[in-house]
């Protein structure tokens, strides 16, 4: 994880507006369904710069947490700057910092298609630790398209996606599902057949 966290300290003064265009075009129409129908205590984990804190719903209490300072410095500004309450921690989400079940809810975008692969079942283990039994995951994430056209441009992107984000388009998270003791209710393509929205229920 070190990795990832020098390459998020390094790029968090610019990743609001390297994500500037994709968020105008895509991601803001599609972060209200992570909260579709969650409330009481919320995790979201990779909160990032905060982007997600304006959908969070009315009364929720969450809890963010990221494994860079320098993007939590963000949140936190966007955090006041929107009146929000919601409380910013830094935690490794394959270590989480809470008691078993202590969530009703738990939410993740796009932090899957960073996390290489042997983190993708510890850190979904360890979220579905936290949440409670029958308790609700969302995640969002890049899959690989199957179009001809849209499979050659993520190719051509991805050495700067890998070098920028650490990410990648072919993790397969909802593959290991399963074997992180989880069960996925739902899973669809919410931008083309780019992104996806993967609902997961936790079974204790």
């Amino acid at each position: 994880m070190s990795s990832n966290l020098h390459r998020y300290e390094r790029i968090a003064p610019f990743y609001d507006l390297l994500d500037l265009p994709f968020e105008y075009s895509r991601y803001r129409k599609i972060r209200p369904l992570l909260f579709e129908g969650l409330a009481g205590r919320i995790l979201d984990v990779g909160v990032g710069t905060g982007r997600n804190i304006q959908f969070y719903p009315p009364g929720a209490e969450v809890v963010g947490v990221d494994l860079s300072p320098a993007m939590l410095a963000r949140a936190e500004r966007r955090r006041r700057s929107l009146g929000a309450e919601v409380e910013l921690r830094q935690m490794d989400v394959t270590h989480l910092e809470f008691a078993d079940q202590y969530f009703d809810a738990a939410v993740a975008t796009f932090l899957f298609c960073v996390l290489p692969d042997d983190l993708q079942v510890p850190a979904l283990r360890e979220i579905g630790r936290v949440v409670k039994s029958g308790g609700t995951i969302r995640i969002l994430e890049y899959v690989r398209p199957r179009g001809a056209m849209r499979r050659a441009v993520t190719r051509a992107w991805e050495p700067w996606v890998a070098w920028a984000y650490g990410a990648g388009f072919d993790r397969r998270t909802e593959e290991r599902v399963p074997e992180a003791g989880l069960e996925v209710v739902e899973s669809r393509l919410v931008v083309d057949d780019l992104i996806k929205l993967i609902s997961i229920r936790t079974m204790k």
